[in-house]
């Protein structure tokens, strides 16, 4: 696996591919259930995979739940992005004017 740091000289060290977790779930009525979410996951883990894409949209939550109880154990190896500009909910405020 190749790595590239984030930032110009400091910065975490990130894997060169991103683990999207949107398809972590099945709130969407479509996605993978907890087991085969964790196939995956552990299949990117062993590729020395450690960048995580997520959002607390992602399944309505449960994505972000489920990549969660998988970082749990090693959660110092991994890099989780997530988006935050809009949130999952109606009036979340963050962005608003």
């Amino acid at each position: 696996m190749r790595y590239t740091t984030f930032g110009h000289r400091t910065g975490p060290r990130v894997s060169g591919y991103a683990l999207g977790t949107a398809n972590f779930g099945t709130g969407w009525g479509a996605g993978s259930e907890p087991d085969e979410a964790r196939r995956i996951f552990d299949r990117f883990a062993e590729a020395d995979g450690t960048f995580l894409d997520s959002a607390d949209g992602y399944q309505f939550g449960e994505s972000e739940e489920l990549t969660a109880k998988l970082i749990s154990a090693d959660r110092d190896h991994f890099v989780l992005a997530t988006q935050f500009a809009l949130g999952a909910t109606p009036h979340a405020d963050i962005s608003a004017p």
